[in-house]
Parts: structure tokens; C-alpha cells; sequence
């Protein structure tokens, strides 16, 4: 995905918003925007999650499935929050049982699963907050645009985030985020975006040093597991196991999408230049 010499501005004689910015989002990558209050962070997130149109330049490669975070929940609609949930997975092309199938199992992962049937208009700021992170995760979104998400959410629902995010970027989604903590996904960011004055400079983070993966068992082989995101090299061993190298920022990612898999065992993990594992 990319922007083309994206302009907004907010009204014909507004002053712009963004000017001429030009950005590529690439796969499999975490990207952070940051910048004063006021800069225009949101109103890129919202360009990016196509819920903003720009008034001049493109945007090309937008995924399908794209989802949106944004700074502000409308707490007041007419729904529980289940019925939200299996609303919003239908408009991302989810089939009603399995929207909400997906909706109760996200709502137990960030411990909102007592407030399911509960109008949203009731739920208080944080568990309102948590509806709107669960609605972007349910479809397991390719881009995946958070606008101070995690603001608001208990600190078991904010490492609840911080892996969701991690997840999705290893099996290949671009994640775009901004939030007030500095530390937020800082080991585990690629690019950080500064938007300043209408423009946005980019920082590339250096790459991290390689982790070893050991595995064996139904593993589907060397060339089915280096097709995996976020793996740099998969080689097949003597004993029949596998070792996939990949960064250190993707490594904890990719260890849960390992062992979600039925039958495969991790053997050992270590970095990529030393003899010892983990």
C-alpha cells in the first residue's frame, strides 16, 4: 500500500492538513506515527483506514480487509455489545454465526465477556473501548490503523493489544499506530512516521539481531514454514525438525502462531549467532 502526494484540508479555504506527503506501507511491518498535538496524526490514520478522503493525491493498495480504531468510540448506539460486534463483522464479510463465534471469543481474551449482552450505551469508557478494539480484530484485518487504542483499557487489555498486533504482523498485516506512551511496541517497530507541518518524515529502526527457532512435528515442511511472515530463513534438519530464522521483533509472534498448530513442538530458541537456545 502506498500514498501519492496525499493533500487534505479541512473546508476549500482551510489551511492543509497533509501536503504532498508520500508513504509506502509495506507488509509484515509495524509502523508508528508520531508528533504535537494538533500535527495531523489522526486525519493520516484516517486517510490510511480510508475513512478520510484526500483532496488531492491517491491512495493505492489499500487491503480488503482493512480495519479502524478510531480516538473516539460513539459509546450511544442502539445495540449490545455483541450485536455491535456481529453487525460490524457482517460489514467486514464475516457470516452472522461466525461474527459473532469470533466476538465471544475476543471479548474473553480482553475480559469483557460478562458485558455481551449489555447495551453499549451502559458499558463504561474502558470496556466501550475494548468493544471498539475487538470490532477491528474480528475479521483479522491486513491493515490494521489504531488511533490511540489502547487509551482507556486495563493493563490485562492493553497486553492484550500489544500481541494482537504482533499476531496480525507476523502473518503479514501492516500495522499503523499512534499512542501516547513512548514505549508502546518500541522493540517491535519498524518505521516511525513524523508528522510535522503537512509532511511526514520516516525513520527507518535499524534491523534487529536474528532468533533461531527449533521445531519438529507436523510441521508441513522446511518450504511451508519459510512462507510463514515474518521468517527470514527455514532450513530443514538432519533429525527431520526445522529451524526458521526471523527478527527478534516478529520472534514472539511467531512462537504463538508455532504453537497454535496442533502437534508442533518448539525445541529450542536463541539468537541467530550463538549455540544456546531458550
Amino acid at each position: 500500500m502506498r500514498l501519492q502526494e496525499v493533500g487534505l484540508r479541512y473546508g476549500r479555504r482551510g489551511p492543509w492538513v497533509l501536503r504532498d506527503v508520500h508513504l509506502e506501507l509495506p507488509p509484515g511491518r509495524t509502523i508508528r506515527a508520531t508528533g504535537g498535538n494538533g500535527c495531523g496524526k489522526s486525519t493520516l490514520l484516517r486517510v490510511i483506514a480510508g475513512a478520510a478522503r484526500p483532496d488531492r493525491g491517491r491512495v493505492l493498495g489499500r487491503p480488503a480487509r482493512t480495519a479502524y480504531v478510531p480516538e473516539r468510540f460513539p459509546p450511544a448506539l442502539p445495540f449490545t455489545a455483541l450485536e455491535y460486534l456481529r453487525l460490524m463483522g457482517q460489514v467486514h464479510g464475516l457470516q452472522g454465526a461466525e461474527a459473532e463465534r469470533r466476538g465471544t471469543r475476543l471479548l474473553a481474551r480482553f475480559g469483557a465477556e460478562g458485558h455481551a449482552h449489555r447495551p453499549l450505551a451502559r458499558l463504561s469508557k474502558g470496556t466501550c473501548q475494548k468493544i471498539a478494539v475487538i470490532q477491528a480484530l474480528l475479521a483479522e484485518p491486513d491493515l490494521l490503523v489504531l488511533d490511540e487504542a489502547w487509551t482507556g483499557l486495563d493493563a490485562a487489555a492493553r497486553t492484550a493489544l500489544e500481541e494482537a498486533v504482533e499476531e496480525r504482523v507476523a502473518r503479514g498485516a501492516t500495522a499503523v499506530f499512534v499512542d501516547h506512551d513512548p514505549a508502546r511496541l518500541e522493540d517491535r517497530t519498524h518505521l516511525r512516521w513524523t508528522v510535522a507541518d503537512g509532511g511526514v518524515a520516516v525513520a527507518h529502526r535499524a534491523v534487529a539481531a536474528a532468533v533461531r527457532i527449533d521445531c519438529a512435528g507436523d510441521l508441513g515442511g522446511a518450504q511451508a514454514l519459510a512462507a510463514l511472515p515474518g521468517v527470514r530463513a527455514a532450513t530443514s534438519l538432519a533429525d527431520g525438525g526445522v529451524r526458521l530464522e526471523t527478527d527478534e521483533a516478529c520472534s514472539d509472534a511467531l512462537l504463538r502462531v508455532l504453537l497454535a498448530r496442533p502437534g508442533v513442538h518448539i525445541r529450542a530458541v536463541g539468537g541467530g549467532g550463538g549455540e544456546g537456545g531458550r
